[in-house]
């Protein structure tokens, strides 16, 4: 399947339950399309959510609405009905948001270009708490429901994780000489897997997060912008020279090359079910 957004996307995202795939651009635009059953795609929906890019996107409250998020500090949710407005939070940030993700089932994180992550209450649509960690870009974010941790990556060069339960920082790696670009947590909970912008692998032991237990520096000459866990073993990884390869972690190989963009950076990967 190939959809034509028209446009450069930012971030998509799968349906929980159905088969519709969102994806903001940077137009500022939101949109929504119906696809499988061996027709072409068919777009249901086009919103001018922002008034600068889209660069976050996902489904809520079990796929009845779109949030997304934007450099103009704004946070929208999306009826995915109707696609009319349920509610948009004005300077939700103090600087541009590049990255959401769900926790439970009424709360989500975002953060924003200047290191700062906060936690949402989506039914009382108002912000639970704050994280000030980071001196740079939240690139990207990963949630342990287990514990009730999240975990975070920055411009900066280090990872931290916040635990939700007791709202405090519970620690932050030493900074490393790559900017870190994404995370996946993978093997049980046993490992933490960073993409950096020098193309080399941090794997990280859970709990000890002060600096990383291996490094994997063959798997690509430019940044991995995108990480998706596929399974215990395994992760997708995007790159900014516009290849997906499916990878091994522990051991750490290159299973082999899944398809490529043409030279143009992969920025998100989601992942669905049909």
């Amino acid at each position: 399947m190939e959809i034509d957004l028209g446009n450069l996307a930012f971030d998509i995202d799968f349906h929980p339950s159905e088969q519709l795939v969102a994806s903001g651009l940077i137009s500022g635009d939101l949109l929504l399309y119906r696809y499988g059953d061996g027709s072409s795609p068919e777009k249901l929906l086009e919103v001018k959510a922002h008034s600068e890019s889209c660069r976050a996107v996902r489904f809520i409250n079990d796929g009845k609405a779109i949030l997304t998020g934007s450099p103009d500090c704004s946070i929208l949710a999306t009826d995915v009905e109707t696609g009319s407005v349920i509610a948009r939070v004005e300077n939700a940030h103090e600087a541009a948001v590049n990255r959401l993700v769900n926790l439970t089932e009424s709360t989500i994180a975002t953060g924003d270009d200047n290191g700062s992550i906060k936690v949402w209450d989506t039914r009382q649509r108002s912000c639970c708490n704050t994280f000030s960690v980071h001196e740079d870009f939240i690139s990207d974010m990963t949630f342990a429901s287990d514990s009730m941790k999240l975990v975070a990556t920055s411009g900066d060069g280090t990872l931290s994780v916040c635990n939700l339960r007791s709202n405090k920082v519970q620690t932050r790696s030493e900074f490393s000489e790559d900017e870190l670009l994404s995370v996946v947590i993978m093997k049980s909970g046993r490992k933490v897997v960073c993409g950096t912008q020098s193309g080399t692998l941090l794997l990280y032991s859970w709990g000890f997060f002060k600096d990383c237990s291996d490094r994997f520096v063959d798997l690509s000459p430019s940044s991995v912008d995108a990480l998706l866990k596929l399974d215990e073993d395994r992760i997708i990884a995007g790159s900014e020279n516009g290849l997906i390869s499916l990878i091994g972690i522990l051991p750490n190989r290159i299973i082999q090359p899944i398809a490529e963009h043409s030279d143009h950076p992969i920025e998100r990967l989601a992942l669905g079910f049909e």
